[in-house]
């Protein structure tokens, strides 16, 4: 057999490279069927090398990307030609896709069964060489595939480990720190795969949280990508400024600076400098950008976690869908990625107003119950300073300057859990209390073990 003449579908190679080029998120849904080698002709695979490119660089590999790639590549191609490829869509990608991974297969098994032939001829290798390496080339065929699957007892001995880790003390959290001393002893920290939903009304302080934990988990030298649809990364690097100096934020920005906020600012910089916290300029509020820069930073920096700020902001291409809908597609793409990369996403979420019963509650999240089942775990956050009300019954003789309520209304594994902690209105920081400030008898923190 000529190799001209092994086992390819070009018109399959076509409609898989259109649909991806044409269609958005088409891509995710067969990036681990397909490499370079499943495309036959040589400019299909240049084609799909582009598209490689684009999504490592955190774009979507559209018509007008994908040509400029090949362009920047040095690759010759007729205009036409590649239009007719870039034109082809279908329903059917993952039939496809996976038909020119089974052909790809196929054309290898050539490849191997030469190599023995070859072999048979000659006793230039020795024959245990030949046997290993055709071996090893033969697992490798499936490789992709057979590594994802795993048994029961391979969950058993992860387990087993994580009890006995917990048992020498050798390692104090599973997870990423959050530094806030209840969230850590109850979660273990911040969980790889895990979506965190942290919610509340607006001035209630979601960002001024989120920046709390970022600032505190990169102290514990986790790497963290901020994306914020509203602040501008030196909004978002002042406020850290801000808790680490004590000067407030909007004075770092706008004001002169005594000699005094000067040294701590100074002091501040030193602590924060050199911290694993990225931002994304060409980020903006649409969720494919979004998702496609996440997968930039955990394969470039290697983070341990991302920060969405906030899902109601962002724009989701589903037409004919309500903001329901929207949301809760947003919310299982998260969750979906964070468990891919293995990582942990927080995302910020909007609580329904109401002036009657602010205490915020799970069912007031904005648009979407959805974002709830999504979650892993969700915050809620309550300060009834800013409305000028009380805390719940649990709560009712906590004095409301200065403090803030936390609340983790679901808690997926870890159940449930509330307390009380400081917040700087100055530096927008939160942060732990030794001791909870009474405006009459002492009150108990409360916690539910029930994860369910």
């Amino acid at each position: 057999m000529d190799t001209n003449v092994q086992l390819r579908d070009e018109d399959a190679e076509k409609m898989v490279l259109g649909t991806i080029i044409l269609q958005r998120n088409a891509f995710e849904e067969v990036r681990e069927l397909l490499s370079e080698e499943s495309f036959y002709n040589p400019f299909h695979q240049e084609i799909y090398k582009a598209i490689l490119q684009m999504v490592s660089s955190g774009n979507r590999p559209d018509m007008i990307t994908v040509k400029g790639r090949l362009v920047a590549n040095g690759v010759k191609f007729e205009l036409v030609e590649y239009m007719k490829i870039a034109s082809n869509s279908t329903f059917d990608l993952y039939q496809y896709a996976a038909r020119l991974h089974d052909l790809a297969i196929r054309r290898k098994f050539y490849v191997i069964g030469q190599y023995l032939v070859s072999n048979s001829y000659s006793e230039a290798e020795d024959i245990l060489d030949v046997t290993n390496s055709v071996s090893d080339e033969l697992a490798s065929l499936f490789k992709s595939s057979s590594t994802t699957v795993t048994t029961i007892n391979d969950g058993l001995e992860n387990v087993y480990s994580m009890i006995n880790e917990n048992l020498s003390g050798a390692k104090d959290i599973t997870g990423t720190p959050t530094g806030f001393e209840k969230i850590d002893a109850k979660s273990g920290g911040l969980q790889k795969s895990d979506l965190i939903i942290i919610a509340g009304e607006t001035s209630q302080g979601k960002t001024s949280l989120a920046v709390s934990i970022m600032r505190n988990a990169a102290d514990f030298g986790a790497k963290i990508a901020m994306y914020s649809m509203e602040m501008k990364k030196e909004q978002i690097t002042a406020r850290i400024l801000s808790m680490e100096s004590g000067v407030p934020a909007n004075q770092i920005m706008y004001s002169r600076l005594t000699d005094s906020q000067l040294q701590a600012v100074d002091k501040g910089i030193g602590k924060v400098s050199g911290k694993g916290i990225y931002f994304d300029d060409r980020s903006t509020s649409n969720i494919d950008t979004i998702i496609s820069s996440i997968r930039y930073m955990k394969l470039k920096y290697g983070i341990d976690g991302a920060i969405v700020d906030y899902l109601q902001i962002l724009n989701v291409n589903m037409k004919g869908a309500n903001k329901e809908q929207q949301m809760g597609d947003v919310a299982r793409r998260l969750k979906n990625l964070a468990k891919e990369l293995d990582i942990w996403i927080i995302a910020l979420s909007q609580l329904n107003r109401d002036t009657m019963n602010p205490v915020p509650t799970l069912a007031r999240l904005r648009d979407s119950g959805q974002i709830a089942e999504a979650a892993d775990v969700v915050i809620l956050i309550y300060r009834p300073e800013v409305t000028k009300k009380s805390y719940p019954s649990d709560f009712s003789n906590v004095e409301t300057k200065g403090t803030a309520m936390i609340d983790i209304a679901k808690g997926r594994n870890i159940g449930l859990l509330r307390f009380i902690c400081g917040f700087n209105a100055a530096t927008t920081c939160f942060y732990n209390l030794d001791s909870v400030p009474l405006s009459g008898s002492s009150v108990a923190d409360v916690e539910d073990d029930n994860p369910f």
